[in-house]
């Protein structure tokens, strides 16, 4: 039977074509859904989240959410046939719903539209809805369609997604898989599961509903969802530039969640104060930024962050005082290290997939407890405490005309994941699946080259960031006064003539920057873009250049910092509280722009 597509990144990449939306995407419109739904071109979006009136009474400015029960259910199920009718073969649509209708949605999405249920997810939330004459409402069902039951994508490896199991927590076992395990149908969390949004003394999480005083309240609608619930099912059921549709956007979370985690997107919305607030909003969120997360009471349930520790050496620190069983592991850890045969750094074992099978193949003949993650990372923590041996053969960056030719795609794949699996270039390169995924993404855009290239430019990448960023915060007066130069049309003759090196800026539809790149050959370099599927499904439509800069790794970092392009290595970016305070974007005309923009 066909498996789930677990990779990245591009069904129209793997197909070798695309559907366009015929609306322009990145964008909310004031519409109602089935006028909206009905301009989309069939089979173009690639997950659908809805979340759409109960139909309980609920006071909205422009909909009155007490329909006749036949008639909610007509409409309902014409809205969520132009949503199927808007997904691709292997589109997913997710669903919620309260109580009173939840049966009855879900029969429509199987029996009348052909839809397969992967899961029937509870929302567990605090803050729950008071009732009168009944137990408060504090959940909603959330419905998980695929269209087709063989061919979908579903991220279960994505470590942004997966949450530490009982094993880890309660028992400390060293048996547990170190990447922990996927939630289960009822989504209760805790801080340990998302540590980054929470409060750290609370023991027990719920996706708690958006409260008035939380920060994540928008305060325009009343029925907000929180940011990390979206965020769970954007990254487990999407790909990094798929498209996402909204067809009741509300608040704008599902769009702002989309765009903070670098997809495409489309949103309607009948209500036009709605739509304003929410292009607000929209309008503060770049790819990159974290997702807001709501505060929550503390539970009755017993706490763990106390309880066992781990008492084995996967765990231990690497520095100050270790038992026996923990200085055994190292020993046999760096044993395993120096049987490499030709001396190659720890770098190197991260970048090259045949040194790697060796190194796992030498710890598994020293029968050493965990996995290769666990290995790779105890080495980089050996390293970084002063206590790996020093290798004769250093990682060589690779030759500037060489790299050229395909760094930039490494970078884009790097940004990518690093805002999708919320994971640093050592924890992409330590596991060897997102290492996989990084050598599947950077070919997308830089296809032709060998897995080591890829990996090898990212840490040259890294290395060299430093460096771009001061000089460009002491060159950012004179990069202000930088004339903008003209955008040209995405096309082989506007640039025909220049085969020399060049900042340049990509822009889409709405001349809005998507990645600023430095090349030694302009026309080389747009020439492989253009023929690119992964970069032709993005619709570039205008390029900015300039050509023979002085200092091309220093300008793209102070342009990088002022574009915020979605598609660069967000490390990248000068550090605006360097900025010199007179270097701020001031334009006296159409013409003679003073700031280099989009």
């Amino acid at each position: 039977m066909a498996l789930p597509r677990r990779g990245w990144p591009f069904k129209a990449w793997r197909s070798g074509s695309e559907t366009a939306v015929s609306l322009p995407l990145n964008r909310v419109y004031a519409m109602d859904c089935l006028e909206g739904l009905a301009r989309i071109e069939p089979g173009s979006v690639d997950l659908a989240f809805a979340d759409p009136p109960f139909n309980i009474g609920y006071s909205y400015d422009v909909y009155h959410d007490d329909r006749p029960t036949e008639e909610y259910l007509v409409w309902t199920r014409q809205w969520m046939a132009a949503v199927v009718r808007a997904l691709k073969p292997a589109g997913t649509f997710w669903l919620a719903i309260g109580d009173e209708y939840a049966a009855e949605l879900k029969l429509i999405a199987q029996r009348d539209l052909g839809l397969t249920c992967r899961s029937w997810v509870i929302w567990y939330y605090t803050f729950g809805v008071h009732c009168v004459r009944g137990f408060s409402r504090s959940h909603t069902h959330l419905f998980y369609f695929v269209k087709d039951a063989e061919h979908f994508t579903f991220h279960a490896e994505n470590p942004a997604v997966r949450v530490p199991s009982a094993r880890q927590l309660v028992y400390a076992d060293a048996r547990a898989n170190p990447r922990g395990r996927l939630p289960d149908n009822t989504w209760i969390l805790r801080p340990q599961d998302l540590p980054e949004g929470f409060a750290p003394h609370h023991d027990v999480w719920y996706f708690a509903r958006v409260a008035g005083t939380f920060r994540e309240r928008e305060g325009f609608h009343g029925c907000q969802m929180p940011e990390q619930l979206l965020g769970r099912i954007i990254r487990c059921c999407s790909d990094p530039m798929d498209i996402v549709l909204d067809p009741f956007a509300g608040s704008g979370t599902t769009l702002a969640v989309a765009k903070k985690l670098g997809r495409r997107w489309i949103g309607f919305e009948v209500s036009r104060q709605y739509v304003a607030h929410i292009e607000r909003r929209l309008a503060e969120a770049a790819v990159g930024d974290p997702l807001d997360g709501p505060a929550d009471p503390v539970s009755s349930a017993p706490a763990t962050a106390e309880g066992k520790r781990r008492r084995v050496p996967i765990a231990a620190r690497c520095s100050g005082a270790r038992s026996p069983a923990v200085e055994e592991f190292h020993r046999r850890l760096l044993a395993a290290y120096r049987t490499l045969q030709d001396g190659s750094s720890l770098d190197q074992l991260l970048i090259d997939p045949a040194r790697h099978a060796e190194f796992v193949a030498g710890c598994r003949r020293q029968r050493l407890p965990g996995n290769e993650v666990v290995w790779l990372r105890t080495l980089l923590l050996l390293r970084k405490a002063g206590k790996l041996p020093r290798s004769g053969k250093a990682a060589r960056a690779p030759r500037p005309a060489q790299a050229d030719r395909y760094s930039f795609g490494s970078e884009v794949a790097f940004q990518l994941l690093s805002v999708e699996c919320q994971a640093s270039l050592d924890d992409l390169f330590c596991d060897p699946q997102l290492a996989a995924w990084f050598d599947e993404l950077a070919a997308a855009y830089a296809p032709g080259f060998a897995p080591h290239q890829y990996r090898q430019a990212a840490m040259a990448l890294r290395k060299s960031a430093h460096r771009a960023k001061r000089l460009a915060a002491t060159q950012a007066q004179r990069f202000q006064r930088l004339r903008l130069p003209p955008k040209h049309p995405f096309r082989p003759d506007a640039w025909a003539g220049a085969t020399c090196p060049a900042v340049y800026v990509l822009l889409d539809a709405d001349s809005k920057p998507l990645y600023v790149g430095s090349t030694l050959d302009l026309k080389r370099r747009l020439d492989q873009t253009a023929q690119t599927p992964a970069w032709i499904q993005l619709a570039i439509a205008g390029v900015r250049w300039w050509l023979e800069p002085e200092w091309p790794d220093a300008l793209r970092s102070f342009l990088i910092s002022r574009l915020r392009t979605p598609l660069n290595w967000s490390g990248l970016a000068m550090a605006v509280g360097r900025q010199p305070r007179d270097t701020r974007p001031r334009c006296q005309s159409t013409a003679g722009c003073n700031t280099p923009s989009g």
